[in-house]
């Protein structure tokens, strides 16, 4: 199946223009489907990256001042106009990231409800009155935008990630310069296209796309950037999380995840391998709330698998743009390599393979619905994030030996948990570290709920109201009348 949109030229967005970067490398995007080159486009050099720096400043001045009610004017137009444009705009994320075109569009519409989101919790950054200690003093708290953020968004929701760090930062009255992802430029380009046509001030957003490590390294350390995001690896998150405290920049890290999911022998089997098979197969399993070790207690752990597998044999591998289709590849070849490797481990530490295991297709980078039993606690599929479509499956005995077990690795980024039982259900929120948790239900990642994790998997939210506190700085202003 073919698309109707044109894949457009991939430029940087710089102060009031888009550009070509003068960087003499170029990167080519690829179709996930084919393996086929869709469009090659050039980098951005450092002095792309200084005028983009300038530009921001440039705007920031001006921005910081607008008041907080026609910032909200102004993002809530963006959220109407990202809604017009869905149908286009996933195309675009489909044809260079992959996931199926029915996603794709959610993500999209999911992005302007976090825009709105933000658009009237920005209307609500309220300070405070400390009273004082004398008839003649105030004490008055305030809130004041942090200032240039450089951000760094992933491929794997090009448009979702990007566009919680653009919408917070500019509700708080930030500038910002995001670093798009390579492998999915032209969906973050349109979504930026939609911030400046809803009359966002030119230099307010700017967009550019490099060499990570060279566009991490000289923006993290510019004096004039205050605030840095990040979503990624957590292996990349420490580096730039180090390098930014040697400069005191402010820090948010949303890092990666190897999301326990508990099913106990009271559980509703059916809505247990209904919401995660879902959740699983999302986006071909590369998403960072991804459930990667389901363990299943004894009593029910033969038919949880056998119930599991038949859910996932429904779900049909192809095209992310044909409408039959229930997973699309992945976004790239590392992935595919990367589950291969995977399967192969668990398989020699003794896992069975109870579906798939193997790439698809001869061509692109389709990879099956994989299932896997028995897996070993000494396999990397079970220590390492797998980030694709294979789930991993082992027994427990006691609900301690799962909390024990879902606390066990540095990832905490989310877990999920089912059971009928109240007891359960309130240890589950007590004892399993991490982020985010959700019990007979997979709703994460709502604009109005915090999203982060703890540990290893980052710190800092990217949603709810928190999300705002470190786009801000907090400032108190004592004054004495003489």
């Amino acid at each position: 199946m073919e698309s109707n949109t044109q894949y457009p030229n991939v430029l940087l967005r710089i102060g009031g223009e888009w550009r070509p970067g003068s960087d003499a490398r170029r990167h080519s995007v690829i179709d996930p489907f084919t393996g086929s080159v869709i469009k090659d486009f050039t980098l951005a050099s450092r002095d792309d990256l200084e005028a983009a720096v300038q530009s921001a400043s440039d705007a920031f001045a001006a921005w910081r001042q607008a008041a907080p009610t026609e910032r909200s004017k102004l993002l809530r137009r963006t959220a109407d106009l990202l809604r017009q444009r869905a149908d286009g705009i996933a195309d675009l994320i489909t044809r260079e990231q992959g996931k199926r075109l029915s996603e794709a569009r959610l993500e999209v519409l999911g992005s302007a409800e976090v825009v709105e989101w933000f658009a009237e919790e920005g209307r609500r950054m309220y300070g405070r009155v400390v009273p004082g200690r004398g008839k003649e003093s105030s004490q008055l708290v305030t809130r004041e935008p942090v200032g240039i953020v450089a951000a760094f968004t992933p491929w794997n929701f090009p448009i979702n990630q990007a566009v919680r760090k653009i919408a917070a930062a500019l509700a708080a009255g930030c500038s910002i310069i995001v670093k798009g992802p390579e492998e999915a430029p032209a969906s973050v380009a349109a979504l930026v296209q939609v911030f400046l046509d809803a009359g966002i001030p030119s230099g307010v957003v700017n967009l550019v796309y490099g060499v990570p490590a060279e566009v991490s390294n000289f923006l993290i350390a510019h004096p004039l950037i205050r605030k840095v995001s990040f979503t990624g690896s957590t292996a990349v998150g420490k580096h730039l999380a180090a390098l930014a405290g040697q400069h005191m920049k402010r820090v948010s890290m949303e890092l990666g995840g190897h999301a326990p999911a508990i099913v106990c022998d009271d559980a509703d089997l059916d809505l247990a391998v209904k919401l995660l098979c879902v959740q699983k197969f999302w986006n071909a399993g590369q998403a960072c709330i991804s459930p990667s070790r389901f363990l299943v207690q004894e009593a029910v752990y033969a038919k949880f698998v056998d119930k599991f597998v038949a859910a996932a044999k429904a779900v049909r591998v192809g095209s992310g743009l044909d409408k039959s289709t229930r997973m699309g590849p992945l976004a790239n070849a590392r992935r595919a390599e990367a589950m291969t490797g995977f399967v192969a481990d668990a398989v020699q530490k003794g896992a069975r393979v109870e579906l798939g295991g193997s790439r698809s297709g001869q061509q692109g980078f389709m990879f099956e619905p994989t299932v896997l039993s028995s897996v070993s606690q000494h396999a990397r599929l079970w220590n390492e994030e797998p980030f694709g479509p294979v789930a991993a499956i082992a027994p427990f005995d006691a609900i301690d030996d799962a909390i024990a077990e879902a606390n066990r690795l540095p990832y905490a980024l989310a877990a999920y948990g089912f059971t009928r039982s109240g007891v359960i259900a309130r240890r589950l929120a007590q004892e399993v570290e991490t982020g985010m948790l959700a019990i007979n239900s997979i709703s994460l990642g709502l604009p109005e709920m915090p999203f982060g994790g703890i540990k290893d998997s980052g710190y800092g939210s990217e949603g709810g109201a928190e999300a705002l506190e470190s786009y801000l700085n907090t400032k108190l202003v004592v004054h004495a009348s003489v």
